[in-house]
């Protein structure tokens, strides 16, 4: 007996807690959540397309100024940032070495014009000796090859001469251009040797006010990209800034060139050089400064338009009021117009659509508030916003 008064307490406890659950849920599932609905006007406003890349500013001319002989750097008389003029003097070698092997090459050629001027009369006199018969063949024959030898001599000293001549001026170096040094790659007393290549002792720049930035495009977006397009970019040294370009060239070299390289393959991935002029007249930009740029392929200014998730939304569904009316239509473009409790939806033509915005070329007039989105009242979305929408976000 004592048993079973047990049991029956137990089971009424257990009724009793279920009571209460059952009591709370239904407590708390009962206080409904209102649907928010967000909402848009079409407006005059700008859609564009662009097409993102990175790429490295450049002077629109730049010049290496290097040297053909070997030699040490006597005087430097530019540095980083000097302005020079076309022709001004820059750096100056040793020419000790040098004026002595123009000394030896002028010694050579004086003494191989010499031997050249007795060859030669001994020869025309050994020609008409010959034509009387009074010189035999042999000797004929001596003197004009002593002629000839004399001769070949004489030119190649006279060409000897001639590069002595030439190396001593080029250890004077001058500016071919007008511009700035924005590269020294050498210092005084320093030992420069003039190889396969030729060392870079000063890096000129042309202008500075006028850069250029060649961009990398990817193989999927260089399609839509043509020369004269607006050109939008960032530098990272002046984050608050928008410097505008232009579309100047796009270099259509094949993959894997050698030194000129204008389209490249990393790791099945070929990307293809723009080159985007822009101005700097403040001097912002340096040389080697990396920028992010925008390259619009296609754009709209002041043209009617909504928001690009107006057209994805649908009333059906949780984004539904109890009683609410919906008039659909059969079109695959359409937005929807809410007045009360009542649901409308209007067909439209969509131009050109940049994922955030759209253009509406038909169907709706400006100042028409359309319905973008719906969301739960007091629930939290992903991105910390109060009211977890229904409606996907614009493609990232």
């Amino acid at each position: 007996m004592k048993s079973k008064t047990k049991k029956t307490v137990v089971i009424s406890v257990c009724v009793a807690a279920a009571v209460v659950l059952v009591l709370f849920f239904a407590g708390k599932g009962g206080r409904q959540k209102e649907i928010l609905y967000g909402t848009a006007v079409a407006g005059k406003g700008d859609v564009a397309i662009y097409v993102t890349a990175t790429g490295t500013i450049e002077p629109v001319t730049e010049v290496e100024v290097g040297t053909q002989v070997s030699g040490i750097i006597d005087k430097l008389y530019a540095d980083y940032n000097s302005i020079v003029k076309e022709g001004q003097l820059i750096a100056e070698m040793d020419k000790v070495t040098l004026e002595s092997d123009l000394a030896s090459a002028k010694a050579t050629y004086e003494g191989s014009e010499a031997e050249y001027v007795y060859q030669k009369k001994n020869y025309e006199r050994n020609v008409k000796l010959h034509g009387k018969g009074l010189v035999s063949d042999t000797d004929f024959e001596l003197a004009e090859y002593n002629y000839r030898m004399a001769e070949s001599a004489y030119n190649s000293s006279k060409a000897a001469l001639d590069k002595a001549e030439r190396n001593l001026g080029y250890a004077t170096i001058t500016s071919p251009i007008d511009g700035v040094v924005i590269d020294k790659a050498v210092e005084e007393g320093q030992t420069v040797a003039a190889g396969f290549e030729t060392p870079t002792l000063f890096t000129i720049a042309a202008d500075l006010t006028k850069m250029q930035v060649v961009a990398d495009v990817d193989e999927a977006d260089i399609g839509g990209v043509a020369d004269g397009q607006r050109v939008t970019f960032t530098v990272d040294a002046f984050p608050d800034d928008i410097f505008e370009g232009r579309v100047e060239q796009i270099r259509l070299g094949s993959s894997g060139s050698s030194s000129t390289v204008t389209s490249s393959t990393n790791e099945s991935v070929v990307t293809y050089e723009v080159v985007i002029s822009a101005d700097n007249p403040d001097l912002k930009l340096k040389p080697r400064l990396t920028a992010n740029i925008n390259i619009y392929t296609n754009e709209r200014h002041g043209v009617l338009s909504v928001p690009s998730k107006a057209l994805r939304f649908s009333p059906v569904g949780p984004l539904l009021e109890k009683g609410a009316v919906v008039n659909d239509c059969d079109s695959a473009d359409k937005v929807w117009t809410r007045s009360g409790n009542v649901f409308t939806a209007h067909p439209v033509t969509v131009g050109l659509n940049d994922g955030i915005n759209a253009e509406i070329t038909g169907g709706i007039g400006e100042g028409t508030e359309v319905v973008v989105d719906a969301r739960l009242s007091g629930d939290d979305s992903a991105d910390g916003r109060k009211g977890a929408s229904f409606m996907p976000g614009p493609p990232r």
